[in-house]
């Protein structure tokens, strides 16, 4: 059974079962550990093993149903006036552990981050927007979508920059913005990807959260990037899942977002489809950011 993107409501509790009760809104997380020492310190997304499961992914069912059972450690309570929009959680726990992995990697230096770059237009990267502006970064995000989308006018509501990369090729954007101190690479292309990493400025750091699929090759300037890397102490890395914690900040940020824009998050979710017409959000239609499947009305 598929689906790792859920907001659910507590039908019962078993005996001993504390914090939860019924009618409590919750977001069930998606990775279960292993045996290895990083996902017995909590981090599962961090597992050294690679024998965790993943609710509707890897291993282990999804949520795509009108019911499941789950233990509390792996579900995180959700205030009910995030109920709208709170079904986000998930990928923005993807982008929460991106970000706070980039700033702790980055106290290896004296490091304050002015400008930062997106790349991709859909939900992760206007989640991983949200959050950049949250920090008073300036924002660039660069996609391929139009740029008199729906996608385009909420990154201008959170006071960023919005290009087409028709326009303005991820190759050209060091010369047009000068230094750029942080990448979120939220394409899955791995074109892209090393494109970032040429372009990234000195101390900067990419963030790749995109997954790429078959077996692509292409040309780099290997050599520049090679000595940019080192004489700019740039760096790069992956990041993929998220643990509770990162659940958690993503709760805090939701209700800071939401002040600051007001109804941000609803204007993501561009569609809702009834269960029974689940085709049609398989269709994927220029103007989604995020479509939702509605398996219960209460």
């Amino acid at each position: 059974m598929i689906g790792h993107e859920a907001l659910s409501v507590v039908e019962a509790t078993g005996r001993g079962v504390q914090g939860f009760a019924p009618g409590d809104l919750v977001v069930s997380t998606v990775r279960r550990p292993d045996d290895c020492p990083n996902c017995a310190a909590g981090e599962s997304d961090m597992c050294l093993f690679g024998k965790y499961t993943e609710r509707g992914i890897k291993g282990a069912h999804g949520y795509m149903g009108q019911y499941y059972s789950e233990q509390p450690a792996f579900m995180v309570k959700i205030p009910p006036q995030l109920r709208p929009f709170a079904v986000l959680l998930e990928p923005l726990s993807i982008v929460e552990k991106a970000t706070y992995q980039a700033w702790k990697i980055q106290e290896r230096m004296v490091w304050e981050p002015k400008r930062a770059v997106v790349l991709g237009a859909g939900s992760i990267g206007i989640l991983a927007t949200i959050l950049l502006r949250l920090r008073g970064l300036e924002v660039h995000v660069y996609a391929k979508t139009p740029t008199d989308s729906v996608h385009a006018a909420v990154l201008k509501q959170l006071g960023a920059t919005y290009e087409s990369v028709d326009d303005h090729p991820i190759t050209g954007i060091k010369a047009e913005l000068g230094q750029i101190d942080y990448i979120l690479e939220a394409t899955g292309n791995s074109t892209v990807a090393f494109d970032a990493f040429a372009v990234v400025g000195v101390n900067g750091v990419v963030c790749l959260t995109g997954v790429s699929g078959g077996k692509s090759r292409i040309r780099i300037p290997s050599d520049v990037i090679n000595l940019q890397m080192v004489l700019g102490n740039r760096l790069a890395f992956g990041s993929v899942n998220a643990n509770r914690r990162y659940f958690e900040l993503g709760v805090q940020h939701f209700q800071q977002a939401e002040q600051r824009w007001p109804g941000i998050f609803e204007r993501l979710i561009t569609r809702r489809v009834p269960f029974d017409e689940f085709k049609s959000a398989l269709d994927r239609r220029p103007e989604d950011i995020k479509t939702l499947l509605t398996i219960a009305t209460e």
